[in-house]
């Protein structure tokens, strides 16, 4: 079943807001930044994150359609994802933090480290209760 434009909003919001609320407090201890830069970065990232996942998404599931998307197609799908995702966050990061590019890509790879292990959970996750869903209308 194809995916709506709502739901897609849906899914990114809360894979989002879940991942701003575990990322913030952790980088700003990690990089001895204040709560306040660190959470601005995670919304700043985020937005630009939602426009990214529901663009990728669409393109991902118009070449695997859903319910034939198994562990290794997740997994290249996370990595898709991530990778595209560095190369968007990269300048971001240095330009909100005033650091440099390397720094930034520094933090980009931490990020990646989370979030690819937390897109393939939370998809999956999210994939499993879509299913159930269906399976009980």
């Amino acid at each position: 079943m194809t995916r709506t434009l709502k739901e897609r909003f849906f899914h990114a919001v809360g894979f989002e807001l879940l991942a701003v609320l575990i990322v913030s407090p952790l980088a700003s201890w990690a990089m001895a930044k204040p709560l306040f830069q660190m959470g601005a970065l995670a919304v700043m990232l985020s937005t630009v994150a939602m426009i990214w996942n529901m663009i990728y998404n669409a393109g991902f599931d118009y070449l695997f359609p859903a319910g034939k998307q198994g562990w290794p197609l997740r997994i290249l799908h996370a990595l898709g994802f991530e990778g595209g995702f560095i190369l968007i966050g990269l300048p971001i990061a240095a330009w909100m933090l005033g650091i440099s590019l390397w720094q930034a890509l520094l933090l980009e790879i931490a990020f990646f480290l989370f979030f690819l292990p937390y897109t393939v959970a939370y998809n999956w996750v999210y994939d499993t209760l879509r299913a159930r869903r269906r399976c009980q209308q």
